[in-house]
């Protein structure tokens, strides 16, 4: 069982919301984006790579995705993967 403090709590949603404006609240897409709601944690991380190396290209993802740690992309991806599609 993985323990999760109050701050990560605090970081994750801050982190997440960023994710908002082209992602929908949650992940929950209602536009053209992609949904993150509900994706693997191992997907979301393998995607957020592919952004940070260029393997995946696209311009505004790159920059996003550049912007988080390692551990910070662990956190969201937890976070999208318990919420329902």
């Amino acid at each position: 069982m993985v323990t999760v403090s109050a701050a990560e709590v605090r970081n994750v949603d801050l982190l997440v919301s960023s994710c908002a404006a082209c992602h929908g609240t949650n992940g929950h897409s209602v536009g053209g984006t992609p949904k993150l709601a509900g994706l693997s944690e191992l997907h979301f991380i393998e995607q957020m790579k592919e952004f940070t190396s260029g393997e995946r290209p696209s311009t505004v993802m790159f920059h996003h995705a550049s912007g988080y740690t390692s551990d910070e992309i662990v956190l969201m991806a937890e976070f999208f993967s318990k919420q329902n599609n």
